[in-house]
Formats: structure tokens, C-alpha cells, sequence
């Protein structure tokens, strides 16, 4: 049996990993920012951690087996409201993992490492990293972070390069959407796999007009079952013509690859905040 600690276990997807990951692990150490998480699962405690501060983290991860780092600033914003949190709390995550003996880490990456690619352009995982924000550049410094600490220390990690993980509510995510049910089955697929090494895999589910190319991380076993053709009729209807000159519309960032830099992508988005709630 495993211990497990998942980061920022107070967010949205965080919410929907939590009971999971209890269920598998011997113990799941859940932990984030704020001082209560209220009513936990049966094998997992809350433990307030900062992951921007490297004491807090060692303490933490003590006794865990694999990590979820799931948290973070999850927008754009100026830079150094994403250093501690994005950037030193990888750091952290990856060093406090190596000095610990951990086997693994599974991080929350984005397709915003490579979003101002075209979206004429079917992209796997091997692209070289094109990022559309501060934010995406977090993304990229924390895959670059995990493939050193596999060819130099030997951590293993897996890069989830999550693309929508939200209700459809926009043409753009009929091809990036992740199910949360999706996103469960490859986190689990992320950690059960005997052998990673480094490894990226784009966290997007079975959706027709998918604009990305999962091969290589095929050996996981990550099989999406949803697929966001569903409401492609509703969806469609509603959506404004196309401007291929956008680059919120032209470009796999959407609205990222838009805003400039150190301004909210979300404000833009209309994602709906359905957190489960324990």
C-alpha cells in the first residue's frame, strides 16, 4: 500500500482526486493553504502546507511514497505573484522528493506550455515548448525540472498537460475538454504504471475534435472514456462565426494565447465552479 500527498487538495480538481486517491492509498495527505478542509475521507488527513516554503514541504512529504502536485496559482498573472507558487513550489516539490527518497511525483501541467501553437496543428508530446503565458513558462520550467531530476537523481514523474478540465461551455472546449471522471483514470493510471520514468501525457478525454496526440504516453493505459461530441450541437448553435485572426480562437492557449502577458486568461473563460463537496 501507498502513502500518497496531493497538493492543492482545496481546488476544484483537487475536490474530485481526494476521494479516489484515499481509497487507494494506505493514507492520502491532502493539503493546501487553507487551515481547514473540513470533513475528510476515511485513510486521509489534512495537513496546511505552503509549498512555496521548503520547511513546510519536507514536513509534509515525510513518509510519502508518490505525490500529486496539484497546486497552484491556476491563471496568469505578473510574475512574481507566480514565483513562490508556480515556480519555487516545484522546486520544492522535486527537492523535497529527492532528499526523501519519494518514488514519484504526478504534476499538473498545462496544455498552456505549448499554447501558441496553431490549432491546424495536431501536436504531440515531443513539440518543443511554446508557452502562451507566465503561467504556461511555469509549466514548462517544472517539465524541464522533472526530466533533469529523472536523468540526473532518478525521480520519476508524470507531466498531465490538462488542457479544459470544466463543463463545456464554448466551441473551443469540444476539443480540449477532460471529464472529471477522465481525469481521475489518469492520475491513477499516472501513478499505478510500474515504470514512467519521464513521461508527458495530455490530460484530455476521448473528444472527436481532440487537437492533441497522446501516443507516446500510450503505455500508461490511459483510455478516456467521454467525449465532448455530446454537445457539440447545443455548443455550436450558440457559438459566434469564427475569426481565424484571433489567437484566443486560432490558437491551442484559447484565451491565453490572447491576453498579454501577466493578465488573467480566465477573466475570459466562463468556467464554472461545480467543486465537489465532502
Amino acid at each position: 500500500m501507498t502513502v500518497i500527498a496531493l497538493t492543492g487538495a482545496n481546488g476544484r480538481l483537487g475536490s474530485y482526486l481526494r476521494e479516489p486517491l484515499a481509497n487507494h492509498a494506505s493514507k492520502l495527505i491532502s493539503c493546501d493553504l487553507v487551515d481547514d478542509i473540513g470533513k475528510t475521507y476515511e485513510g486521509e488527513v489534512y495537513q496546511r502546507c505552503d509549498v512555496a516554503e521548503m520547511d513546510q514541504v519536507m514536513a509534509m512529504l515525510e513518509g510519502v511514497d508518490m505525490v500529486v502536485h496539484f497546486a497552484a496559482i491556476v491563471d496568469e498573472a505578473p510574475f512574481e505573484e507566480l514565483l513562490g507558487p508556480n515556480f519555487v513550489g516545484s522546486y520544492n516539490i522535486w527537492e523535497a522528493a529527492h532528499r526523501l527518497g519519494i518514488k514519484r511525483v504526478v504534476y499538473a501541467s498545462s496544455i498552456h506550455a505549448v499554447g501558441m501553437y496553431p490549432r491546424n496543428e495536431f501536436i504531440g508530446t515531443e513539440v518543443p515548448h511554446r508557452p502562451d503565458t507566465f503561467y504556461g513558462l511555469a509549466k514548462c520550467f517544472t517539465e524541464d525540472l522533472g526530466r533533469m531530476y529523472w536523468e540526473k537523481r532518478g525521480l520519476e514523474s508524470v507531466h498531465l498537460r490538462i488542457l479544459s478540465c470544466a463543463q463545456v461551455t464554448g466551441e473551443r472546449a469540444l476539443g480540449t475538454w477532460l471529464s472529471y471522471d477522465d481525469m481521475i483514470q489518469l492520475v491513477m493510471k499516472s501513478l499505478q504504471s510500474p515504470v514512467v520514468g519521464f513521461t508527458i501525457a495530455y490530460g484530455v478525454s476521448n473528444n472527436d475534435r481532440a487537437g492533441v496526440d497522446n501516443s507516446n504516453a500510450s503505455f500508461l493505459g490511459y483510455r478516456p472514456k467521454d467525449n465532448a461530441e455530446q454537445f457539440a450541437e447545443e455548443i455550436l448553435a450558440k457559438a459566434a462565426p469564427a475569426d481565424p485572426s484571433d489567437p484566443a480562437q486560432y490558437c491551442h492557449g484559447g484565451p491565453f494565447a490572447k491576453v498579454d502577458l501577466g493578465e488573467s486568461g480566465l477573466a475570459h473563460m466562463t468556467i464554472v465552479n461545480d467543486r465537489k463537496e465532502t
